[in-house]
């Protein structure tokens, strides 16, 4: 089987099974094992970076990811591998599947190892102290590298299910959006276009400040009528704070924005939403998190935003309640009162022109 590489891909080429793109993906979390698995069907040719090199060889010899995704068998095709450089070098596409607070450390690491490779987050978060997005620290640590995210409602177990779902590669550069799309684009997953960089990555990281929101609802058994408030003011809430980023609003109506949000806060799989169900069952913060066994990158966002909305004057009231409950102790209640003031503001402003607001 030829090889074909990203830098050859000068003009759009149809994958066949001639040839192949060379596929990593960074991090064994259930995401990752996902994207990695379709890969491998897409006919890729698809490493994927375990730091435990026991659990590496485990993968390989049984095709099972036991620890994250432990129903749902691999193809076999999918190598396993510890050693960081032989997961990078001379591959085409560097998917980053790796938590917000180690994914700056990884992106040093395998500097020594980048070439002419696409490096592409699939990290729905925010560096703490810093505020960068992931796309912002693969520019500060790889400046010459072309980069993307990946984001959209996609709960991996689903996805592993077979169940259809649909995401979006966003990049300034279209080769990028290309050669992703051809590596995971398939008949049960689609893979969506854009050039919005900071508003889809941010439509995956703020999301999850809503899914804790909602697991804490779902907790003390809110109606629909509340959980429907919740997504609505959610959306509105999040795009203000993207816009004033320099975010395109119309994103937000997207995939990466209002299907995340919706996936991600109806969802008992999502990590947020249980997270947010065992602080509204009364558990602290730590037996929370260490039930789930994950990272639950809600909560570190959920201080960042909140920092930065303070900053920037942006009215967030979902998010200061929340912060107020996880952090200062404030009753649960504090975060529906939080959406019952200021009922004159408009329902839709993150669509209208700011002089009919």
């Amino acid at each position: 089987m030829s090889e074909l590489k990203f830098s050859d891909l000068v003009e759009p080429v149809e994958i066949d099974r001639k040839t192949a793109l060379r596929i990593t993906v960074l991090g064994g979390g259930s995401f990752g094992t996902a994207m990695a698995n379709i890969s491998v069907r897409n006919g890729c040719d698809t490493k994927i970076w375990i730091r435990d090199e026991e659990i590496a060889r485990e993968i390989n010899r049984t095709h099972i990811n036991q620890r994250y995704l432990p129903d749902y068998p691999l193809e076999k095709e999918l190598q396993a591998v510890s050693d960081l450089e032989e997961a990078v070098r001379d591959r085409d596409i560097i998917l980053v599947a790796i938590p917000s607070h180690s994914f700056r450390d990884v992106i040093q690491k395998i500097k020594p190892f980048i070439s002419a490779q696409a490096v592409v987050s699939l990290t729905k978060g925010i560096e703490a102290k810093t505020f960068s997005f992931m796309s912002d620290i693969i520019r500060d640590e790889l400046p010459e590298v072309p980069y993307g995210v990946l984001s959209g409602p996609n709960l991996a177990k689903e996805i592993m299910a077979g169940m259809p779902a649909g995401t979006v590669i966003a990049s300034h550069s279209e080769l990028v959006r290309y050669a992703v799309q051809q590596a995971l684009h398939s008949a049960l997953f689609r893979v969506f276009g854009s050039d919005d960089v900071h508003g889809v990555e941010l439509g995956g990281a703020l999301k999850n400040i809503y899914a804790v929101a909602m697991g804490m609802a779902a907790a003390y058994n809110v109606g629909e009528n509340t959980k429907s408030m919740i997504i609505t003011r959610a959306l509105a809430e999040m795009s203000r704070f993207a816009v004033k980023l320099g975010a395109n609003p119309l994103t937000f109506l997207g995939l990466s924005g209002v299907g995340d949000l919706f996936a991600t806060c109806n969802s008992p799989l999502s990590r947020n939403y249980q997270v947010g169900f065992a602080l509204g069952k009364g558990k602290t913060l730590e037996q929370a998190t260490q039930e789930l066994g994950q990272t639950a990158e809600g909560i570190n966002t959920i201080v960042q935003v909140r920092t930065r909305a303070q900053e920037l004057e942006v009215y967030m009231p979902i998010t200061n309640a929340l912060y107020e409950v996880i952090f200062e102790n404030a009753p649960p209640l504090t975060i529906a009162l939080s959406l019952m003031k200021n009922g004159h503001r408009s329902d839709v402003e993150f669509v209208l022109p700011h002089n009919q607001v």
